[in-house]
């Protein structure tokens, strides 16, 4: 039998000889190998393989897999990888668009033949000696898109899903010594049209390669199903197993090492048996609680020799629609999660696991409970992660189409051409592609939902996938978005999804069709500085039975580890590896920084929103709502603590416990100190200041994914006790009038001010010139990957201008610039700076200085009929870039915006001014900390500047917003010369109900309709 090259692009050539999918349960000989973790039964097969690389299939070695044929002189390369990162073809990120669009004209099935990479790999290798005489079999557990194979010159199978395991038998061609695997893998194949998701494009063999035999009574797949009645105090097991020969099977399950139930069957060669196991009072799973039971599965031949043991976890839970609601277990279910593309900055789609472990572990310690695989079936080692450390899946198919349905979904091409659509040639790969990911992915608890796929339109072959699905398993739902695009076959999903909805739109929805519940597979679009107004949504959970919640896009930025042209490594995206068509930084759009995997500022406002005891603080109560569906608070520590002004003076420990969706109001400590909420007696000077208490639950024991004191959930109470006015005594000043410039000397200070309307120039203290350049009215940020989406820059420009090119004075004007007033204790002195905006502006700047060297800054604007909004309203001002550490008492320790703040714990926080950048893709406004009551920037030695002021926007980097906006990669921006502190009013929200038109929401944006005045004070020290 020979390879038919030419069925490469038809799309009902998918699979030739391929081995039946089945579970992806392990089987070891013998206890001592399942201790160590040791499978006999498998031959690895990963590491360097012989490599030749070719651009196209014209190009590719004729008779490579021949077996005289002699490729042990080409290059190694590594197995898994993608070629792309093994220095073959480029990396390539495209969204929507196919990425050979552009470059050859093709129709759905056909292939591009001018560039289509094809990647011949050849691995010789000897059969163990525990496996010879043995069934021989090989395992891909991944490859990128399509391949055939050969042994010892022999063709073998063809595969193409790119994400689910191809096997094939090898038995039947192996010979005595050394023999020959020969794998050709395609780039494109006719699949590839139902793989146009959002991602980088690669190809390879990128999962793991492995040998595999299996003794003569061998269990070749495991069906475990959980029943639980209406109370969930006895479950049952349902265990089917497939089998190749005859023996026995002895089932023993267990938990915590108790032994819960035991039976033993006879299996018969080609037969399922079904066996029947219940339990008493079961432990459930669940993501707050993920208990799993231990089932051992003995299997012994007629000679009751010991054949083989299959270890395998086993959740028991109920999920499913029940009184319109999505249910885990007999209580609603809210999920609070997250897109989860796989990937790694080093190694493309291939995270090994010490990664795939660091988000699991991220997303627990941030409170996320859910994750979807966007959008394919992922390593089968993150499932095994989810069940053991409680995360929800859903998981999802590998078909995406996005390239052929945006045409139909705008109305450019009609639906005949949606792909699939109605196109019934489609139909059998994709159901295929259905079948191959339940069989594998069966028996994984965590999985509560199963996704046909994403962005493709609908009709009648999605329907099918739907139908399939629910055909194999009836304990679990069926997602699917696009159906709100097609409504011809609505019941292809069980519950109502869409794509980045704004809440008020759900709200109105779900008021006029409650026909099924309705989930956000997509929302709060996280790309750069975003998540803006994400409490909208959460908020929306708690009102709404039938909004259950949402999925972020996505986790983690898809970037690459690359070299500059100075050769440092640096990240990088859509366009930096001479990739075209390409869509540039649109892959960046994650809660997580690619390359080392660490948590973003947006993290800080996932966590809070996603948080499942919610704390309020009134007068000398607090209320404690406990969201856990299972979990009681008295698992976690509940810790009180009181600041005043920032500085802890008290804090206890309390039991608080209260049942899962439920809540209870109790009374806030009464200690020693005085506190606000106990004091009877007039307050004195002394007690005056910012009162703070919070409270937090933390863990009480360790857990896999977070040690003891982490905090899960946290609540703030603030009070603001006045001290009586009191006049302090002034320092002495010295004033000189120049003919050019107004002096002010002090102790330790001295204040210039340029008299022909440039602004303050000189603020030394002592002895130390502390500005770099005179402190400007700022309007301007640098936009965000959102401002940029929705088109602020084009909008709002005129404010970058405002910002830039204000002039301080009119040419010709008789009016006094700037205007001084010289009173006893103080001296006042205001600027005018007109403004190009349009219609035409102006802004005053008054600078009061007292005699101890502060100097109170007045910035007002009184904003003419018909100006656009602004991005900030606010002052810049140029230090020393030696003034390089910051402290703040205000919302931290992350970023805050307007919109984007309920994470924020208001505190005193130190760091480096560098560290305030955050590290977006795409250099853009970052850094910013609200509700800030004073600032420092000190250098080494402890000097600087200190800012002060009722709930300021502050920010300190070491760059002008105008250097953000010019760089396009981190590595661009330029030398660090100045630490710039800007001290604003307010500072629009990022928004981020989306990246591509959304705007910031109205509340959230500056009032121009009002003067706005901004008033702090700054001082040496």
């Amino acid at each position: 039998m020979k390879f038919d090259y030419g069925k490469i692009k038809d799309p009902a050539f998918f699979a030739q000889n391929r081995v039946k999918a089945h579970s992806d349960h392990h089987y070891y000989k013998n206890h001592r190998e399942l201790a160590e973790k040791n499978e006999s039964f498998r031959q690895n097969l990963n590491g360097l393989w012989k490599f030749q690389y070719a651009r196209n299939l014209a190009e590719a070695p004729a008779g490579f897999e021949a077996e005289d044929f002699d490729c042990k002189g080409w290059e190694d390369i590594r197995v898994p990888a993608h070629i792309q990162m093994e220095g073959y073809d480029k990396p390539q990120y495209v969204n929507v668009q196919y990425p050979w669009d552009g470059h050859e004209a093709i129709e759905p099935g056909e292939i591009p033949t001018q560039f289509n990479p094809v990647a011949s790999y050849v691995k010789y290798f000897t059969v163990p000696e525990n496996m010879q005489g043995k069934r021989l079999f090989v395992s891909f557990q991944g490859v990128e898109s399509g391949f055939a194979l050969w042994c010892n010159g022999s063709y073998v199978g063809y595969s193409e899903d790119t994400f689910t395991p191809s096997e094939f038998e090898l038995t039947s061609y192996l010979k005595e010594g050394e023999n020959k695997l020969a794998v050709q893998v395609f780039k494109w194949t006719s699949g590839s049209w139902c793989e146009d998701q959002d991602f980088f494009r690669f190809s390879g063999i990128f999962r793991d390669v492995y040998l595999y035999s299996i003794p003569d009574t061998h269990v070749s797949d495991i069906r475990i199903k959980t029943i639980l009645n209406d109370t969930y105090d006895r479950g049952n097991l349902e265990i089917v197993l497939e089998a190749i020969g005859n023996g026995k099977v002895e089932l023993i399950l267990t938990r915590q090492g108790e032994e819960a139930a035991r039976t033993e069957v006879e299996i018969k060669d080609g037969q399922s048996t079904v066996v029947e196991l219940t339990i008493e009072q079961p432990a459930l799973w669940s993501a707050e609680q993920p208990n799993l039971y231990n089932l051992m599965i003995q299997v012994t031949d007629n000679q009751e020799q010991l054949q083989e043991l299959i270890p395998q976890r086993v959740g028991f839970r109920r999920f499913a629609i029940e009184d319109g609601i999505m249910k885990l277990n007999g209580k609603r279910i809210v999920f609070k999660g997250v897109d989860r593309h796989e990937f790694s900055s080093r190694r493309g789609r291939v995270p090994n696991h010490d990664e795939l472990l660091r988000d699991i572990v991220t997303m627990k310690r941030n409170n996320i409970n859910a994750i979807r695989t966007s959008h394919y079936p992922n390593d089968s080692a993150l499932y095994a992660l989810c069940d053991e450390y409680g995360l929800y899946l859903i998981d999802e198919c590998n078909m995406e189409t996005h390239g052929m349905w945006d045409m139909v979904g705008r109305g450019v091409w009609p639906i005949e051409k949606a792909l699939p659509g109605d196109r019934q040639e489609w139909k059998d790969l994709l159901l295929d592609r259905v079948n191959s990911m339940y069989q594998r992915d069966k028996n994984h608890p965590s999985i509560i939902i199963w996704s046909c796929g994403n962005e493709s339109f609908g009709g009648s072959v999605i329907y099918e996938m739907s139908k399939l699905f629910h055909a194999l398993d009836d304990t679990r739902l069926v997602h699917y978005e696009g159906v709100c695009n097609d409504r011809r076959y609505n019941d292809t999903s069980d519950m109502e999804s869409r794509m980045y909805p704004s809440a008020a739109y759900v709200k109105d929805f779900l008021q006029k069709d409650r026909s099924k519940p309705y989930l956000l597979c997509e929302y709060t679009h996280a790309m750069g500085n975003s998540c803006g107004g994400m409490h909208k949504y959460t908020d929306l959970t708690d009102e709404e039975p039938l909004f259950q919640g949402g999925f972020i896009w996505d986790y983690i930025d898809q970037s690459i580890y690359h070299k500059d042209r100075y050769g440092k490594e640096v990240l990088g995206y859509g366009g930096d590896f001479d990739d075209r068509p390409c869509d540039y930084n649109f892959s960046g759009n994650g809660i997580a920084y690619g390359g080392e995997r660490m948590p973003s500022p947006k993290m800080q406002e996932v966590k809070f929103n996603y948080q499942n005891i919610s704390i309020q603080i009134q007068d000398d109560q607090f209320t404690v709502i406990n969201k856990n569906l299972f979990t009681n608070t008295d698992v976690y520590d509940c810790k009180i603590s009181l600041t005043l002004d920032g500085r802890q003076i008290a804090d206890t420990k309390v039991d608080i416990g209260v049942e899962p969706l439920s809540q209870q109001t109790y009374q806030l400590p009464r200690w020693r100190y005085l506190t606000p909420w106990s004091k009877e007696e007039p307050w004195m000077a002394t007690d005056a200041g910012e009162y703070v208490v919070t409270v937090s639950f933390v863990l009480k024991e360790d857990t896999l994914w977070a040690q003891r004191g982490h905090e899960v959930a946290f609540g703030q109470g603030i009070y603001e006790i006045e001290a009586p006015q009191q006049r302090n005594p002034q320092s002495y000043m010295k004033v000189t009038d120049g003919t050019y410039n107004l002096g002010i000397k002090g102790e330790h200070f001295e204040v210039l001010f340029d008299k022909g309307g440039k602004g303050l120039v000189s603020y030394v203290y002592g002895g130390r010139e502390m500005i770099k350049a005179i402190p400007k009215p700022n309007f301007w940020r640098a936009p965000t990957d959102n401002d940029n989406g929705n088109q602020m820059p084009f909008r709002y420009g005129q404010w970058k201008l405002a910002s830039m090119y204000q002039l301080n004075g009119i040419p010709g004007s008789k009016e006094p610039n700037p205007v001084i007033v010289q009173e006893t204790d103080k001296v006042t002195v205001t600027y005018t700076y007109y403004l190009p905006t349009t219609p035409e502006s102006s802004c005053e700047v008054a600078y009061t200085v007292t005699g101890d060297g502060t100097v109170h800054t007045a910035l007002s604007y009184d904003p003419p009929k018909g100006i656009h909004d602004m991005p900030e309203f606010g002052m810049l001002f140029k230090f020393d870039a030696d003034y390089e550490n910051l402290t703040w008492y205000g919302y931290g320790p992350a970023e805050t915006y307007c919109d984007r703040e309920r994470g924020g714990k208001l505190g005193i926080y130190q760091n480096k001014v560098a560290d305030n950048i955050a590290q977006y893709l795409v250099p853009q406004e970052c850094g910013n900390h609200t509700h800030v009551r004073r600032a420092s920037i000190t250098d080494n030695l402890g000097r600087g500047m200190e800012f002060s002021g009722k709930e300021l926007s502050f920010s300190a980097l070491p760059y002008t917003p105008h250097e953000l906006e010019n760089a396009m990669h981190s590595y661009e921006l330029p030398p660090v010369y100045y630490t710039v502190v800007r001290v604003a009013l307010q500072q629009m929200g990022v928004a981020g109900d989306d990246s591509w038109g959304a705007r910031t929401h109205e509340e959230y944006l500056i009032d121009v309709t009002r003067p706005l005045k901004l008033e702090f004070d700054f001082k040496g020290i």
